[in-house]
């Protein structure tokens, strides 16, 4: 069906209270893990993380209460209110691991604690960003132990088989020099269909807007 460009408009509206309503139920207060001891983090390209947390419920929210008795927006859209949730809590906890190692960490364990939440393609991404040489020396002479947390900003864009959200991906870092906490905001894309998803791409949010 095709939609005029006020109605295109109607659905994004839309999409946002959806999504509002989904970091309520589902992502809402941050999510928070530690991967064993917890895990040690250096920078987005060559430190993601280990870790799982439980799958998040399905929420129970749905898209015409949140469009306060606006139309049903998932007759709009390519997938349903629990494919977008399904597709959240990877999200969500893929971005918790990424920020979640340790200095005594092998690569290998690092991303094998992902699991399924990644492809394949990007598990060796994040592989040889976490044993860059220099990256790597630097993470175990500070002893770098390193947690994250997750909480999803909004849906940048999607289609029937991807969904790309903005995550703010907060680190709380312990080396040898003190303990710091930062937060980064970046895109993270999903890839799949029905409650399957997998995390196929992370870059930061500022890459998409230029």
């Amino acid at each position: 069906m095709e939609l005029s460009p006020r109605q295109r408009s109607a659905v994004f509206v839309l999409v946002v209270a959806v999504l509002a309503a989904l970091g309520y139920y589902l992502v809402a207060p941050a999510v928070t893990h530690s991967h064993g001891s917890a895990q040690a983090a250096a920078t987005p390209a060559s430190t993601p993380a280990a870790a799982s947390t439980a799958p998040a419920a399905a929420p129970t929210v749905s898209a015409s209460a949140a469009a306060a008795g606006g139309p049903d927006i998932y007759a709009w859209l390519p997938f349903t209110q629990q494919n977008l949730a399904a597709a959240a809590s990877v999200t969500v906890r893929f971005s918790v691991d990424y920020n979640t190692f340790t200095y005594t960490e092998s690569a290998t364990a690092y991303v094998g604690a992902m699991g399924n939440l990644i492809t394949s393609e990007l598990a060796g991404t994040l592989q040889a960003g976490y044993q860059i040489p220099g990256v790597a020396k630097l993470r175990k002479n500070q002893k770098q132990v390193s947690t994250g947390t997750a909480v999803i900003s909004s849906l940048r864009a999607f289609g029937p088989a991807s969904m790309t959200f903005i995550v703010t991906a907060g680190q709380r870092l312990a080396t040898s020099h003190g303990i710091s906490n930062a937060s980064t905001q970046y895109a993270v894309t999903v890839t799949g269909s029905g409650s399957s998803w997998q995390v196929s791409d992370i870059e930061l949010e500022s890459a998409g807007n230029e």
